[in-house]
């Protein structure tokens, strides 16, 4: 069996010089029907190792509840069958853009600041779920005939913090549960971050999106020896809802790609292929300069400018980057795979059926809790979805602005039944509210902080209800997460009525289409506000009229010929009665 070790300057193969070409693509990100197209997408660009992260969070929505929780051990076969090593990234952080960095927010909730830490209660739960989840990796390292070549000890946690006991822990963790293959760090090319965040004894590695030259000479300052490698050379970058569309030029990402390789380093291109955040897993970022600013949510598509594209198509990137990795490559380059099919002809289809939500949160919905302020989403057991506060404003009083100290990304405010506003973050005010009053409150995660000091801030309402300077106490809050949309037995139950031709206002629309010619496309909902998507069960994630994103990518492997449905969950503000496909 092969062998792959760090040497002195070099990675060594079975004691040979090696250089990694490696390229990142997340599993979770890509349908699994399409894992193999997108791996020979990587091998064609002139790569050989591929790179995932591990979202804990996906895998463990409960605690000691498990989904899909073997994943990555077909992933990694699945490479290793495509003739590509893998390096694996577990965490248990791991950003990505992901939601809460890919920690599960019932841990986050009761600890804050206490996860990423020695604090013994966070590393239970982390050993609890490397104990479930490493056997994986463990079982196709290099050395046993599979592809894990590399394992890195948590993520850019000099971005974060120093705590040397958590990572020996990690590091200590990793090697007693039998990962034998070489592990590393990964850091900004800063003093601070390779100082928080490396480990004696493990081989750091920076990340960056140019200047190769200035980054290996400050790493080379704290690492003397080992071989150079940029984990993350960030060939493009990711989007906000609201924000504007981020491109890098083909030819200046590809110049940087060169000083790398010319430094003589391995590099792993962030992202190869960047895929989607399906199922309303798009994380967030809060601006300024000490992340203490208004939230920055991810859109659904995580395309990142890669050089192959969300539908796993070859850009002017690929060509470009397939051109200078050609010549470090070892052989000729396999050819261009053909693209995946794309569906035949536009699809429009017609949402007939529609459900209130208000029926859909008390059918699908967690039982109602009463308690004298509002409870968090976290303490409600919501990860994605939204919650509705019922409260109400005694009297007779006069009109005073309601205040919601510490509101979470967005709510729709209703005063007496009447939409009364719609609130983004802190402050948040409603003008104008009387009493007596009934006040609804419908609170939407737009995604939880993926990086920085606000990772695993809680989500709601989190510093009460003020009307004028009085704080309003007697809640009752519900939550909805998500995934009970998921359960198509129960979203059957629901009493969907006919449309009669027109959408009516907030809620679970429904519709049946047929294809004939199944393959990728792209969902348009015209004059649509904001709301999520599921076809044949499948949720698509989160759509926003907001933009820069216009569309929802639907995987070809989703749709069937014949029959298909589809279901949209419209938060706000439904729009034609019809979407299309195309």
């Amino acid at each position: 069996m092969a062998e792959f070790a760090v040497g002195d300057e070099e990675f060594e193969l079975d004691g040979r010089p090696v250089r990694l070409l490696s390229g990142a693509l997340h599993y979770f990100r890509v349908h699994e029907a399409q894992w193999a197209h997108r791996l020979r997408m990587l091998r064609a660009m002139g790569l050989n190792t591929v790179e995932t992260y591990v979202p804990w969070n996906l895998h463990e929505p409960r605690p000691g509840t498990y989904h899909d929780a073997d994943a990555l051990g077909r992933f990694l076969d699945t490479a290793h069958a495509e003739g590509l090593y893998a390096i694996v990234r577990p965490g248990p952080y791991i950003c990505a853009e992901w939601e809460n960095g890919g920690l599960p927010d019932w841990l986050t909730g009761p600890l804050g600041p206490r996860v990423r830490t020695r604090d013994p209660e966070y590393l239970r739960a982390v050993d609890a779920w490397f104990d479930r989840l490493m056997p994986q990796v463990v079982e196709r390292q290099i050395q046993d005939g599979g592809s894990v070549i590399m394992v890195q000890v948590e993520n850019e946690y000099g971005s974060y913090g120093c705590d040397q006991v958590y990572l020996r822990h990690l590091t200590d963790g990793l090697r007693e549960r039998g990962v034998t293959v070489p592990l590393f760090t990964s850091d900004g090319p800063e003093d601070h971050m390779l100082t928080g965040g490396s480990v004696p004894g493990v081989l750091a590695t920076a990340n960056f999106g140019s200047g190769a030259r200035a980054a290996f000479e400050t790493l080379r300052r704290h690492q003397p020896q080992g071989p150079l490698m940029c984990m993350e050379f960030w060939c493009g970058w990711f989007r906000h809802w609201g924000g504007e569309e981020t491109v890098r030029d083909p030819r200046d990402a590809a110049d940087a790609l060169l000083e790398i390789l010319e430094s003589g380093a391995s590099v792993n291109l962030y992202m190869a292929h960047g895929g989607t955040s399906f199922a309303g897993w798009s994380g967030a970022n809060r601006s300024g300069t000490l992340h203490d600013g208004p939230l920055q949510p991810d859109i659904t598509s995580y395309d990142y400018d890669a050089p192959i594209d969300e539908r796993g198509r070859p850009t002017e990137k690929f060509h470009l980057f397939r051109e200078i990795l050609a010549a470090y490559a070892a052989g000729p380059l396999p050819e261009i795979p053909a693209a995946e099919p794309v569906l035949t002809g536009p699809v429009q289809v017609e949402t007939a059926e529609w459900v209130p939500l208000e029926e859909v949160m008390d059918a699908l919905g967690c039982q109602e809790t009463e308690t004298a302020l509002p409870p968090t989403f976290e303490e409600l057991g919501v990860d994605r979805g939204l919650v509705r506060y019922r409260l109400d404003i005694p009297g007779p009083r006069r009109a005073y602005p309601l205040h919601l100290a510490g509101l979470r990304d967005l709510a729709l405010a209703y005063v007496d039944g009447e939409r009364a506003a719609v609130l983004e973050g802190h402050p948040a005010t409603v003008e104008d509210v009387p009493g007596p009053a009934a006040v609804e409150l419908w609170t939407e995660s737009l995604g939880r902080v993926n990086y920085g000091p606000r990772v695993g801030e809680p989500k709601g309402l989190t510093g009460g209800v003020l009307h004028e300077r009085q704080y309003v106490h007697g809640f009752r809050a519900q939550g909805l997460r998500l995934d009970a949309l998921d359960d198509a037995e129960a979203v059957g139950k629901l009493p969907f009525r006919p449309l009669d031709g027109a959408t009516t206002g907030r809620g679970l629309y429904r519709g049946a289409f047929e294809v004939g010619g199944a393959g990728d496309a792209e969902l348009q909902l015209p004059g649509w506000t904001r709301g999520f998507v599921w076809v044949n069960g499948f949720c698509l994630g989160r759509y926003w009229s907001r933009g820069p994103q216009q569309g929802l990518h639907v995987p070809g492997p989703v749709l069937r010929e014949g029959t298909n449905e589809l279901l949209v969950l419209e938060l706000d503000t439904p729009g034609e009665p019809h979407v299309l496909l195309t």
